[in-house]
């Protein structure tokens, strides 16, 4: 009986050694950001059909993103929050990180623009003003990139808003399309990553009222998650989707991706 049972379990191992290279599949931990703004549903299936690899992604703020990767549970890991990517990867978590592309994040806000900043160039200035006028602002308030470059800009600003929770200032622990349809439904200033804004389509009398300050530049990271961390890792496989990414071709093809004329992310690897 006991030789009936490890035999089963040898044929199933067998079976799926054998299903896993007919279909082979990593996983990918990413941001909200690069999924709600059609990334992934433009470059995955050229990926798919180039390499025969399929890319599953879980789509979450970069910090939870980073968690689930030191859980082993990911492949690669794709975020924007570049001092936590290199702690990820000097904690032995990650092999080595490279930058893939980038774009800015922007200011939205109602066209009324209660707090007067419509214009602007100057994010900290902007976010000083929406505090003194007690204009609503929503926050991702999830640790993720967006929250982390969000956070950064209040701390600059000298604003308390953990005395404004609640108040003016509005936590919603959700995603950056989330987060957008909740500005637009109370009336409240967010930030935003520029593909999300570009893409999110309840944008209502919605406009960026702040833009091209140097302290909005938003980089995006992609690491291998170590393998001799996290034994589950398709190093293989996952360094072949990183290649080809930060390769000329995949360059191009992130360049290429555009909405309504606009590109949502600009490539940048060094080779």
């Amino acid at each position: 009986m006991k030789r009936t049972t490890l035999f089963g379990a040898a044929l199933l191992s067998i079976l799926a050694t054998v299903a896993s290279a007919e279909d082979p599949s990593i996983l990918v931990q990413s941001t909200t950001s690069t999924q709600n703004s059609g990334f992934y549903d433009y470059i995955l299936p050229i990926y798919k059909s180039e390499t025969g690899v399929t890319v599953n992604v879980v789509a979450v703020g970069t910090g939870q993103a980073i968690k689930n990767a030191q859980n082993c549970d990911a492949d690669v890991l794709l975020v924007h929050a570049k001092a936590a990517e290199k702690k990820f990867v000097d904690e032995g978590f990650g092999v080595a990180r490279s930058d893939l592309m980038y774009n800015d994040f922007v200011i939205v806000g109602p066209a009324a623009d209660p707090a007067g900043i419509a214009g602007g160039k100057d994010a900290v200035a902007a976010f000083k003003a929406i505090a003194e006028k007690k204009a609503l602002f929503a926050s991702r308030g999830d640790d993720s990139g967006t929250n982390k470059a969000e956070l950064k800009l209040w701390d600059k600003a000298g604003i308390d808003i953990k005395a404004a929770s609640g108040d003016w200032y509005r936590a919603t622990g959700s995603g950056m399309g989330a987060t957008l349809n909740a500005s637009v439904g109370m009336g409240a200033y967010t930030i935003s990553d520029r593909a999300t804004w570009i893409s999110f389509g309840n944008k209502g009398d919605y406009l960026i009222e702040v833009e091209g300050d140097p302290v909005l530049f938003n980089q995006y990271g992609i690491i291998l998650v170590n393998p001799e961390k996290c034994p589950s890792v398709k190093a293989d496989l996952g360094q072949q989707f990183i290649d080809w990414l930060i390769s000329p071709h995949g360059q191009e093809l992130i360049a290429a991706n555009k909405l309504d004329g606009k590109q949502l992310f600009f490539p940048n690897a060094k080779p």
